[in-house]
C-alpha cells in the first residue's frame, strides 16, 4: 500500500485527499497545524471565475475548464455522499465594463468561448436593467453574463471534502505541527519520514499543500519555495429584502469588487463583499486597513445603491499565498526530491483552481 502524507487542509488539500482517495491501495493521511479552512480559504468568497476568465491558453485556461467541469458533477456527488445540501449559486456571475474596458477584447473572448463550447453573454444596459435593475452605476458600458460560473462556500466545500473523504478512509489529523523531515529519512532526492508532534508518519509521497506555510516547509527541506502575503478584507451584510429580483441572484462584480448572494430567510437577503488587495511592505502591515475596506464598500455602493440600506453583520480578513517572482499557482515536484510535491500559492483562485490542481496532483503521483 501506497502511502501519501498531505500537509495543508485548505481546500486545495482536502480536495486533493478527496481526489486521492479514489485509488485502490492507497493510504491518504492529512496533517495540519489548525483545523480545516482556518487559513486563506476561510477568507476567500468562493467567486469561481472560469469561463469569464480572460485566460485562453496554456495551463492557466486548462486548470480553469477542468475545474469548472469537475465541480459541475463533483458538487452533486459531495451532496450525496455526505446527505447534505451545498450553498452553492448556479446563477452564473455578472460582470460589468467601464469606459477603461476593452469591449472588443469581450466579444471576442464571448466568440471563442462559443467556439470552445462555453457560454458568455454581452448585455446593454437595458439588457442589464430589466435583468438587474439594483445596477445602477452611471460609467458603465456593458456587462459580460456568464452562467456556467459559480460560487461556492469555501468553508462548507472544505468541511464537505474532509467528511466524503473521511468516508473514503482518509486520516486526518488537525492542530498537528509538522516539526521536521527527519534527516535521518532523507536519502539523496527522497525522503520518506515526517516528525511531527503527534510521532513520526512515513510516507511514499509528501504533498505540500500548506499555503503561506510552504516557505518554511520547504526551507526544512532546503529547498525553499517563497510565497508572499496579500491581506484580503471582505465583509457580510442584510438587507431586508434581495438586490434586484428575488429569482436572479448572479454574483455582481465590477472594478474588483464582487458582490456575492449567500442566503435568503423570509424577505431578508445576505450578501458578501469584498475583497481588498493589499500587499504588506513589512510583517508590521499585515493587519488590515479600515480605510481599504471602507473603499471597497463604497464602491459597491456606486454599483448597486440600495447597498447602503444594509446592516454590517461582520468583517473578516485573511492573508492569501502568491508566489514571489513566478505565476500562480505552484504545482510541481519540488526541486531535488523525487518523492515531494508541491500544490500551493494559487493567490486569488484557490477554490476554482481546486479541483483541477487535485487532478495534476494525482496524474503526477500515479504516474511515477
Amino acid at each position: 500500500m501506497k502511502q501519501v502524507v498531505i500537509i495543508g487542509c485548505g481546500v486545495v488539500g482536502a480536495m486533493i485527499a478527496y481526489e486521492l482517495s479514489e485509488l485502490p491501495g492507497w493510504q491518504v493521511t492529512v496533517v495540519d497545524r489548525q483545523m480545516p479552512a482556518q487559513g486563506a480559504t476561510q477568507a476567500a468568497l468562493g467567486v469561481l471565475m472560469g469561463i469569464i476568465s480572460q485566460k485562453v491558453k496554456g495551463r492557466a485556461w486548462a486548470m480553469r475548464q477542468s475545474s469548472i467541469q469537475r465541480y459541475a458533477t463533483l458538487l452533486p456527488e459531495l451532496e450525496a455522499a455526505i446527505g447534505t445540501s451545498l450553498p452553492w449559486n448556479q446563477q452564473g456571475i455578472l460582470k460589468f465594463c467601464f469606459p477603461e474596458d476593452d469591449l472588443q477584447r469581450w466579444q471576442d473572448l464571448a466568440e471563442l468561448r462559443h467556439n470552445q463550447n462555453w457560454q458568455l453573454e454581452i448585455w446593454d444596459r437595458a439588457q442589464v436593467q430589466t435583468r438587474c435593475p439594483q445596477v445602477q452605476h452611471p460609467d458603465f458600458t456593458a456587462a459580460i453574463y456568464s452562467p456556467q460560473d459559480y460560487q461556492i462556500d469555501p468553508t462548507v466545500l472544505t468541511q464537505a471534502l474532509v467528511k466524503a473523504a473521511e468516508q473514503r478512509g482518509v486520516h486526518f489529523h488537525f492542530d498537528v505541527q509538522v516539526e521536521a523531515f527527519d534527516p535521518i529519512a532523507q536519502t539523496g532526492q527522497h525522503c520518506d519520514r515526517l516528525h511531527t508532534s503527534i510521532g513520526d508518519i512515513a510516507a511514499d509521497w509528501i504533498v505540500i499543500a500548506a499555503g503561506l506555510g510552504s516557505t518554511p516547509l520547504t526551507q526544512s527541506l532546503n529547498t525553499a519555495v517563497q510565497v508572499g502575503p496579500v491581506l484580503g478584507q471582505a465583509m457580510q451584510i442584510r438587507l431586508d429584502q434581495p438586490l434586484g429580483h428575488p429569482d436572479f441572484q448572479p454574483v455582481i462584480t465590477g472594478r474588483d469588487i464582487h458582490i456575492v448572494p449567500i442566503g435568503q430567510q423570509d424577505s431578508q437577503q445576505d450578501y458578501w463583499v469584498g475583497a481588498t488587495v493589499e500587499f504588506p511592505g513589512n510583517e508590521a502591515s499585515l493587519q488590515p486597513e479600515a480605510a481599504a475596506l471602507e473603499t471597497v464598500w463604497q464602491g459597491a455602493i456606486t454599483l448597486c445603491p440600495d447597498l447602503a440600506k444594509a446592516t454590517v453583520l461582520k468583517t473578516w480578513s485573511g492573508l492569501r499565498p502568491r508566489p514571489v517572482n513566478r505565476p500562480a499557482p505552484i504545482v510541481e515536484p519540488l526541486a531535488g526530491y523525487d518523492n515531494v510535491f508541491l500544490a500551493t500559492g494559487h493567490y486569488r483562485n484557490g477554490i476554482l483552481l481546486a479541483p483541477a490542481t487535485a487532478q495534476l496532483v494525482r496524474s503526477a503521483l500515479t504516474a511515477a
